[in-house]
């Protein structure tokens, strides 16, 4: 039964966690996004409007093919039914070929082609949009938009330019680059400026394509690009910039690519700096097809003067111009575009491989991690990395032994890897020392904690990545827990001595009791003779007891255990422990300060959470509360304790990290030197937001997020004061 249970919960974890609201990925792009292997996005419009049937399919068949050839995944991407597939299937593929009633689908089109439930193909900045979203970075196209000719020369642009030149004039002594920029922009642009520059200006996706369309002005267009911070790069020999159906279209690209390695290194810094804007491949039209340029270029005028004759305007311009040079050409033109498909095709997938390659080396350069390379830091956090699943039945009580509804998602946890987010969300950057398995649950860790510091984290050969599987009632409350965790125990005191330097140099050590007893131990001595505070979070009642088990817990300053684990403590010291925990809030607290008090004669401090009841904090008395800055010495001290109700949450989704957040949010606290009162004020509102949502650490977890001061002060609720004696 359970194996059923944690199989599904791993299958439908995995389809949620692709399938995300208006967006279906197919299997085979999951997978191999999964894995870091290549994969390519290829947009749709090409299908439903580009060409006619049965060329359009064919045409998508055939650039799928070459994508494969080259070792990556293709990725096409379509409407269908207000639903945004990455990936179609061949029955998907056919239906998008025949289909009539097709949209053209770019970004503005999205909203209501989704609410409406429309079918159709999309555009490149709709293509974009669902390649960033699934982390695909480099998109194969025949050729971008632009900006269309003669737009400067309409009654409404010449009236419009007037009047910004007027207002601009006065304004271009004060020397201002917002000032000069748009200046530029009245001068360039014509009001008829496709999407795809706008997009390619804010989305960090490669487009490899043919260059610009030759029906548009491709002057105009590649200083718009620059306006809008798009790197611009021709490949190949040439610094020319290509003209869809010719090679040469008599402007320069700023930059020159000659081969994939160039090209994906191009790219690679390029995402890297975190820019936010696209980058432009331009390939060169085959050689062979370009001596047909000069015939359609003849062919285009014509177009363009017969569709202006007729009044199109829009997004009607672009196909019923590439369709009339069709007919002018005799057939040529739509041969030399597929050719020039085709051809993208190809050098977009070899691109895509040496990135793909280049993402691993990089990755595994930092698993591998080597202490003299690493810089100092002031928190270090030791303890396990998980990918969980979880499944959340739509009842109050889960009946076993049947199906019971609920709903699945995948997230990463883990207890140390969960506080090491959270102190990173809150603006640290602990180094987090771990390990994970060389597998494919690994890059999907690691591709997830990339605003962290990994380099701690080492990939083990033939060792599977910590999994857990959880099955949690309707409040969020644990119902079934299953985890494969025996990776944590190779975690050992040889592997994490490599890296005693940054331990040394630490104002607080985090550790988790997923880690071996002897890891804690080796830990607990460093702290005792360098005097390091170090902050043990149980992770639950069985591991509680870990450095409990010798003298180390002797050297630990904080510890964060809830009531039952508080219990397994005590009970490993040989203390006295009732069988049956309290029920009532008063009783529950007695007990708390209670069994607190012994651990006090050696721990610095206490915080001891007590679920919907809140939190409660024992320790040294100062000034009407209790002294949570690091320890200095340790030294006779009067003690009490501060109990603080918890937040309310209006929906429960998940409970597995609100310990975590509450635990990773006073560290930043304490680490920020904030009173007591602003440190579990910030875990409060880090512990709700994590209630709140799917993940263990909330995504939204930021230092604003749990500012103390963004709620009235008069909202807070009251702690109560307790004497310890």
């Amino acid at each position: 039964m359970l194996k059923r249970v944690c199989t599904l919960i791993i299958r439908r974890g995995l389809l949620t966690f692709q399938n995300d609201g208006a967006f279906r990925v197919h299997p085979s792009v999951s997978h191999a996004l999964a894995e870091n292997r290549p994969v390519v996005a290829l947009e749709s419009t090409i299908i439903t409007h580009g060409m006619p049937y049965p060329h359009n399919l064919s045409t998508a068949r055939e650039v799928e093919a070459i994508v494969r050839a080259q070792d990556a995944t293709p990725a096409t991407v379509g409407v269908i039914e207000g639903k945004v597939h990455i990936g179609l299937s061949t029955e998907e593929l056919d239906f998008l070929a025949r289909f009539d009633g097709s949209v053209k689908v770019s970004r503005r089109d999205l909203p209501y082609v989704v609410s409406q439930g429309l079918s159709g193909g999309t555009t490149v900045s709709a293509t974009m949009i669902a390649a960033q979203r699934v982390g695909i970075p480099v998109f194969v196209t025949g050729g971008i938009g632009g900006v269309h000719r003669d737009g400067e020369n309409r009654p409404l642009f010449q009236e419009c330019r007037s009047k910004m030149k007027e207002i601009l004039g006065v304004c271009a002594s004060l020397k201002c680059p917002s000032i000069r920029i748009l200046l530029r922009s009245s001068r360039m642009t014509g009001l008829d400026i496709s999407a795809d520059l706008t997009e390619l200006g804010r989305t960090p996706v490669v487009v490899v394509s043919a260059g610009v369309k030759s029906i548009l002005d491709i002057g105009r267009t590649l200083e718009f690009l620059e306006t809008q911070g798009v790197c611009v790069a021709t490949y190949g020999p040439s610094k020319d910039f290509p003209a869809f159906f010719s090679p040469l279209s008599g402007f320069t690209s700023p930059y020159q690519v000659s081969d994939p390695d160039k090209a994906a290194q191009l790219i690679e810094s390029a995402l890297s700096l975190g820019l936010h804007s696209g980058v432009l491949i331009a390939v060169p039209i085959p050689q062979e097809y370009a001596a047909a340029g000069q015939q359609i270029e003849r062919a285009i005028q014509t177009a363009l003067a017969e569709t202006n004759a007729r009044g199109i305007t829009g997004k009607d311009v672009t196909p019923n111009i590439l369709q009339r040079v069709n007919e002018l050409t005799q057939g040529k033109s739509l041969q030399a575009n597929i050719a020039l498909i085709h051809n993208n095709a190809k050098v977009g997938s070899q691109i895509a491989g040496v990135l793909s390659k280049r993402v691993k080396k990089r990755k595994s350069s930092i698993a591998s991690y080597h202490p003299a390379k690493q810089c100092e830091t002031n928190i270090v956090v030791v303890g396990g990395i998980n990918v969980d699943f979880i499944a959340k039945g739509k009842t109050k009580t889960l009946q076993f032994g049947q199906t019971n509804p609920g709903t699945f998602c995948q997230s990463y946890g883990g207890v140390g890897r969960n506080i090491a987010e959270c102190l990173s969300r809150l603006g640290h950057q602990p180094m987090f020392i771990s390990v994970t398995g060389a597998d494919s649950q690994s890059d999907a860790v690691f591709n997830y904690c990339k605003h962290m510091d990994t380099s701690g984290v080492t990939r083990l050969e033939g060792q599977s990545t910590a999994t857990y599987c959880a099955v949690i009632t309707e409040n969020g409350e644990l119902s079934l827990g299953l985890g494969d965790m025996d990776i944590h125990q190779l975690i050992t005191e040889q592997y994490v001595s490599q890296f005693e330097k940054q331990l040394l140099s630490s104002t607080l050590v985090c550790l988790d009791g997923n880690i071996p007893a002897s890891t804690i131990r080796y830990v607990c001595s460093i702290a005792k003779q360098h005097n390091i505070n170090v902050w043990y979070e149980p992770t639950d009642s069985k591991k509680a007891c870990k450095p409990f088990l010798s003298d180390a817990w002797k050297s630990l300053s904080y510890a964060s255990p809830n009531l039952a684990e508080l219990c397994t403590m005590n009970k490993t010291l040989g203390l006295q422990t009732p069988k049956v925990l309290p029920n009532s809030l008063e009783q529950v607290l007695s007990l708390a300060v209670a069994l607190s008090r012994p651990l006090l004669e050696h721990l610095h401090c206490l915080v001891v959470t007590l679920g919907e009841n809140g939190v409660v904090v024992c320790g040294e008395h100062h000034v009407g509360s209790v002294n949570l800055k690091p320890r200095i010495e340790k030294k006779t001290r009067k003690l009490c304790a501060l109990h603080y109700p918890a937040l309310s949450v209006a929906a429960h989704k998940n409970v597995s990290g609100a310990g975590d957040s509450l635990a990773g949010a006073l560290m930043a606290g304490i680490i920020q030197g904030r009173d007591t009162d602003a440190c579990v004020r910030m875990g409060l509102l880090a512990a709700r937001l994590s209630l709140a949502s799917p993940h263990p650490i909330a995504p939204m977890l930021s230092t604003q997020s749990v500012e103390p001061d963004r709620i009235q002060n008069h909202s807070w609720p009251k702690p109560t004061f307790m004497w310890i004696d």
